[in-house]
């Protein structure tokens, strides 16, 4: 059975999870009012995955003898100057679940929970791959830009990332 330290902290990430699939979603509502169709479907989809990282943690606190919890969830911001903040606040919020993730693992670690330990192995990966991606997207939009061409190029590519991620059958590990 998890401890109560460590459920309270899993439960907080659940609901940072669920924070961040809102954040994405109403980033893609400010980039369909923009006319961004490819940076709509791509903030989409990263909502929906967000969700799927909340169910995961959901599940593993409900099969390890504790109840989650779903707390109160902040309303996300709502206007953005350009996609260029869109992104810079998508790599910061990145960098945040980050740290919270490496400090449940740390947790889990200290009290010697090796299952909890392993579980989140999966999100230490994830997260990797999600600031890789959100810094490689701001490289393309710094180097770009956000006028004109380089606007729609941007959109373009994020358009495409987001029909590849589609196309892919996403396998998360056995719980």
């Amino acid at each position: 059975m998890l401890s109560e330290t460590l459920a309270a902290h899993l439960n907080r990430q659940i609901n940072l999870e669920h924070y961040s699939a809102n954040l994405y979603l109403q980033m893609s509502s400010w980039c369909d009012s923009q006319g961004l169709i490819g940076c709509t479907a791509f903030l989409r989809q990263h909502s929906d995955e967000e969700m799927g990282h909340m169910h995961r943690l959901f599940q593993y606190v409900n099969a390890s003898g504790r109840m989650a919890l779903i707390g109160e969830i902040k309303q996300p911001r709502q206007d953005y100057k350009d996609i260029a903040d869109v992104f810079e606040a998508t790599n910061t919020h990145e960098q945040q679940i980050t740290k919270s993730i490496n400090g449940l693992a740390s947790a889990a670690f200290s009290e010697g929970d090796f299952s909890t330990f392993n579980f989140l192995q999966w999100y230490v990966a994830e997260q990797h791959e999600e600031e890789v991606l959100f810094k490689h997207i701001l490289d393309r939009i710094h180097l770009i830009g956000t006028e004109g061409t380089g606007l729609f190029m941007i959109d373009q590519e994020l358009g495409k990332m987001a029909e590849n991620a589609s196309d892919a059958t996403p396998v998360a590990p056995a719980e």
